[in-house]
């Protein structure tokens, strides 16, 4: 994250990284939240934009029954390192929790709300994003609006 003098008020883009090699995440938060005012739409973004770079670590439950898939989306798994993020859609609104695990066992969950949940994230996924350049694509397309 940057410093208070940083230009924190720039959300960094496709080949554009602030001084200390991060993004801006509050920005992209607060951006994400404003561009999807229902938390469905945006679940949904979110896991089309991830499902290459995270391959089996997200998990995306539809609604609909065993013979009749929905696009709509039910609840959305993100298994990073030993947290596990998820989202499920409950009606109109979203129930979200971070648990963390070690040793397999899960020693914590708790309830957040969608800014924290999304913060944790796309933090998360900046970490990845050093070592990853799929995972930077990813991140950078949903920072930057390269949405589908």
């Amino acid at each position: 994250m940057g410093s208070p003098g940083d230009d924190a008020g720039a959300v960094v883009g496709a080949g554009q990284q602030s001084e200390d090699q991060s993004f801006d995440l509050s920005m992209a938060v607060s951006q994400l939240a404003s561009n999807s005012t229902d938390a469905r739409i945006m679940l949904k973004l979110l896991a089309s934009q991830l499902a290459d770079a995270l391959g089996d670590r997200l998990v995306v439950e539809r609604a609909g029954g065993r013979f009749r898939k929905s696009d709509e989306i039910k609840s959305v798994r993100v298994t990073l390192g030993s947290d596990s993020l998820e989202a499920d859609v409950q009606g109109p609104s979203v129930r979200c929790s971070i648990g963390h695990s070690s040793g397999g066992i899960r020693i914590r969950n708790e309830q957040v709300d969608m800014q924290t949940w999304l913060t944790r994230l796309l933090s998360t996924l900046q970490d990845e994003a050093a070592t990853s350049e799929q995972t930077r694509v990813a991140l950078e397309n949903i920072v930057i609006g390269g949405q589908t």
